[in-house]
């Protein structure tokens, strides 16, 4: 059975910046509801086409949410548990689902049970709770002990996850959000260092506490089935094609791009009817339009990343092509605090959030798009086209199972800045291909073949 987050587009959402919190947290000032921002933002999501709303770390932490210190309770720079339980409530009243970060490799020093290691050295109850920790030498930062970082970063503090009492603790954690704020699914940190027995363990309470709880993990490289499958997680973040939608308009190289789809979702590709999380830039990574060298170029990456197999994801902002760029030790550009009327009349494109929608909604009432096979058809310097198909009226919701609904669709897409004449073979009889996406247009074909003019920095999507 298909997952429904393949019958999903996401906002991500970095709540810290986003709503502007200071960047130091003391863990004593009274809790500030600034997560009540985001619901002058709801309506403006919907409009997008948006109906899950992924929002980065929540729980209390000393800086930037990646840093916990209390698993059980909101970051008080943005308001208590019942601001997050509230938020979730409208949103699950407006039919969006909901999804946090899990960060469960690493905490910060200001973590509960590590402020105990540091009071009572090797007397600490929890001087297991920690991984590879040693009293023979001390910390960087003065410890009577060492331990290790994520990547070397010892503000993060690597946690013993072998620990059955570590685990029991993440797992009550993780119990109380589906219980407090009905949660839908989990994101979590820097799957690639996590181990499968844990994520196995994670998988197994998460689906007892709602079958359909989805898991996808931060992977960067590698793999991706390595973390994924019956019992672990449904899916991972598809860094290949991050990259790939991005070079491949900056070199004028759809091959690139091309190439990892093949690889990915082609016949025999090797992650088929996976739901990878799809996205053109995130809280980690510079904004895609700092990354474009021709901003016009954003369209038709946006039309390849709502018609290409998987679960795409919008960054917040980035429907209006904001910049940021990150710096080796500075990620707050990638991160700011906005507002929505602003960043509207402001926008460096403001007719980008528009196409978006448009996308979004083609692709709601097309299953083909959500759920098709994939099948190259041309790929050139700067165009390419490619069938989603399925069988029958389809799985999911949304239109899936509509006998009117088309069962293949052709996608064709042109970065270049003159209209593309492409000739492409086509399935099935004579009958006029439908543009769904520049209607009323249409083609006919002849010889089984459709010549096809594509607009430029545009795309086109046809149904047969």
């Amino acid at each position: 059975m298909r997952h429904w987050a393949l019958d999903t587009i996401f906002y991500h959402i970095y709540p810290l910046g986003f709503c502007g919190a200071p960047e130091r947290n003391d863990l004593r000032s009274v809790p500030v509801p600034r997560l009540e921002k985001l619901y002058g933002w709801l309506d403006h999501l919907q409009g997008l086409g948006v109906n899950a709303l992924y929002l980065g770390p929540v729980f209390e932490s000393s800086t930037h949410g990646y840093d916990t210190a209390d698993y059980f309770r909101v970051d008080r720079r943005l308001g208590e548990n019942a601001t997050l339980a509230a938020l979730s409530a409208e949103l699950h009243r407006r039919g969006m689902r909901v999804i946090l970060d899990g960060v469960f490799h690493h905490v910060g020093r200001e973590f509960w049970a590590f402020r105990d290691l540091r009071e009572h050295g090797e007397r600490s109850a929890y001087r297991d709770w920690f991984a590879e920790l040693s009293f023979e030498g001390r910390s960087p930062h003065g410890d009577s002990f060492a331990y290790q970082g994520w990547e070397g970063n010892l503000d993060l503090v690597k946690l013993e996850l072998g620990n059955a009492e570590v685990r029991r603790h993440l797992f009550e954690a993780v119990e109380s959000w589906v219980r407090e704020y009905g949660i839908d699914g989990l994101r979590l940190d820097v799957a690639y260092l996590l181990e499968l027995e844990f994520l196995r363990e994670l998988g197994g309470l998460c689906r007892s506490l709602r079958p359909d709880f989805w898991l996808m993990g931060e992977v960067i490289h590698g793999d991706y089935r390595r973390w994924t499958g019956p019992g672990l997680l449904d899916g991972t973040t598809n860094y290949e094609c991050y990259k790939g939608l991005y070079s491949s308009h900056n070199d004028r190289n759809y091959f690139e791009i091309a190439y990892a789809l093949n690889r990915q979702f082609g016949e025999g590709g090797i992650y088929r009817g996976l739901p990878l999380y799809a996205f053109a830039d995130n809280h980690d990574v510079d904004r895609v339009a700092s990354r474009l060298r021709e901003p016009a170029h954003l369209f038709p990456l946006y039309c390849l990343l709502f018609t290409m197999p998987g679960v795409p994801s919008v960054y917040y902002g980035s429907e209006w092509g904001i910049e940021g760029r990150r710096s080796d030790h500075d990620d707050r550009q990638l991160r700011p605090a906005l507002e929505l009327d602003r960043a509207g009349r402001e926008a460096p494109h403001p007719e980008l959030a528009g196409a978006i929608a448009r996308l979004a909604r083609l692709r709601a009432a097309t299953p083909a798009l959500r759920h098709g096979d994939y099948r190259q058809l041309h790929v050139g310097h700067e165009q390419l086209a490619f069938l989603r198909s399925i069988q029958g009226g389809g799985p999911g919701s949304g239109g899936a199972g509509d006998p009117a609904a088309p069962r293949s669709v052709i996608v064709a897409v042109n970065a270049s800045a003159d209209t593309a004449r492409l000739e492409i073979p086509v399935p099935g009889g004579a009958d006029p291909w439908q543009d769904l996406l520049n209607p009323p247009c249409s083609v006919s074909p002849s010889g089984g073949r459709l010549i096809l003019d594509v607009p430029p920095r545009w795309g086109r999507v046809l149904a047969g």
